[in-house]
């Protein structure tokens, strides 16, 4: 089991930038992948980005590449979802995620992940 805690989210403006943290306790975080989820009020959980143990390779929806950038700091236990050229649309609940068996790399669905942190609100609004 891992613990997530996300931090960071707020009220951006359009064209504005955020910058999402996510610390992991309970398992050697360099073992496991990690990836994040969004959700806005009366929609589906989606997929944002993924990112493998090492970091060695990412993946991103078509929504927010170029835009978005996932990373992660090994020492630091901790994964971050930079957020550039925010857009109205992008206002949602974020979720890091741990993948933990990696039964399949990078998954883009929810149910490739173990783990779910408690989401951290992003508002994009002028």
């Amino acid at each position: 089991q891992v613990q997530l805690v996300e931090s960071g989210g707020g009220l951006a403006q359009p064209g504005g930038s955020l910058r999402l943290s996510c610390a992991a306790s309970g398992r050697t975080f360099s073992s496991y992948d990690m990836g994040w989820f969004r959700q806005a009020p009366g929609k589906e959980r989606e997929f944002v980005a993924a990112i493998t143990w090492s970091g060695g390779s990412t993946k991103y929806a078509d929504s927010v590449k170029g835009r978005f950038t996932i990373s992660r700091d090994n020492a630091k236990n901790t994964v971050y979802l930079q957020m550039h050229s925010l857009k109205p649309e992008d206002t949602a609940v974020y979720y890091c995620a741990a993948n933990l068996g990696r039964r399949v790399l990078l998954p883009t669905t929810p149910g490739g992940y173990d783990d779910w942190g408690q989401g951290t609100q992003v508002t994009v609004s002028s």
